[in-house]
């Protein structure tokens, strides 16, 4: 295997990494995939958070959405990372169902995640937020 496969590799599954621990609500595997210095990014409202503070909004919505899961993923290694596409659907407490199109660009070094970008529109976050 060439070693720029080898490296694509890698980064993808840092990637699978992720959003498995993100969909099995396993907390601890999240904060091993983050560097402990990460940044994470989200467009709509232009905050960084710290991992911790990634952290307890992905405990929330792990705790908070049942059935969530990935759909119409697209994932591909770039130069320093990976993307991936995708649309996030669950349901929340209230029985409203979510519908969360997205696009997450990460940074890796060493296997971790140094920096996540969210892109999403917030007008599909509104259920989520909603009681």
């Amino acid at each position: 295997m060439s070693e720029s496969r080898s490296g694509d590799d890698e980064k993808l599954a840092v990637a699978e990494r992720l959003f498995a621990a993100i969909t099995a609500g396993d907390i601890d595997g999240l904060r091993d995939v983050y560097s402990p210095d990460a940044v994470i990014w989200h467009n709509h409202d232009g905050l960084r958070q710290t991992v911790e503070e990634n952290l307890t909004v992905l405990r929330w919505v792990t705790r908070n959405v049942g059935g969530l899961r990935y759909d119409d993923v697209r994932r591909q290694a770039t130069t320093d990372g990976f993307v991936q596409q995708h649309v996030l659907r669950g349901t929340t407490a209230s029985g409203r169902p979510i519908e969360i199109p997205a696009c997450i660009v990460c940074t890796v070094s060493g296997r971790r995640i140094t920096r996540l970008d969210e892109y999403l529109d917030s007008a599909h976050i509104v259920p989520l937020l909603s009681k």
